[in-house]
């Protein structure tokens, strides 16, 4: 059996997109890859990221926000996840490749609870939808 594909998946914070990121690596990459994530300023993982997260029955509850010093520093791929994580990482040492999400911070979102929480939706799917994609194309040999 082939070594999992290491990946990071890094932003600013580590509170909300990256975690999700790393959660759903972990569900459907099903042990074919090594998921973590970090944040170039991290500060502590959101509870609706969490409350989020669990819709989807995906359990991030034991992670927490991270910096670079909590996690490898060799990785396959890494996937910045916000523009903000892009500039300031534009090379990652310890990266084979680099790939670039550009996704809205759903902890930015204002209005109701109920406008807010789906914000964070909606940011999930789209993260769901790109982990999805990603961890068949690294079944297939081409992420």
């Amino acid at each position: 059996m082939p070594s999992p594909v290491r990946v990071l998946f890094l932003c600013t914070a580590n509170a909300c997109r990256s975690q999700m990121a790393e959660g759903f690596a972990r569900h459907y990459g099903r042990g074919a890859i090594e998921a973590y994530s970090a944040g170039t300023q991290p500060t502590v993982l959101h509870p609706l990221t969490v409350e989020t997260m669990q819709e989807r029955g995906v359990d991030i509850s034991g992670q927490h926000a991270k910096g670079f010093d909590e996690v490898p520093e060799r990785f396959d791929l890494v996937v910045t996840v916000c523009d903000q994580a892009a500039e300031a990482c534009p090379v990652f040492p310890g990266a084979g490749r680099l790939l670039h999400w550009s996704l809205r911070d759903p902890a930015q979102a204002t209005g109701t609870p109920e406008e807010v929480k789906a914000a964070f939706r909606r940011v999930r799917d789209e993260i769901e939808a790109r982990v999805r994609s990603l961890v068949e194309g690294l079944e297939a040999g081409t992420p």
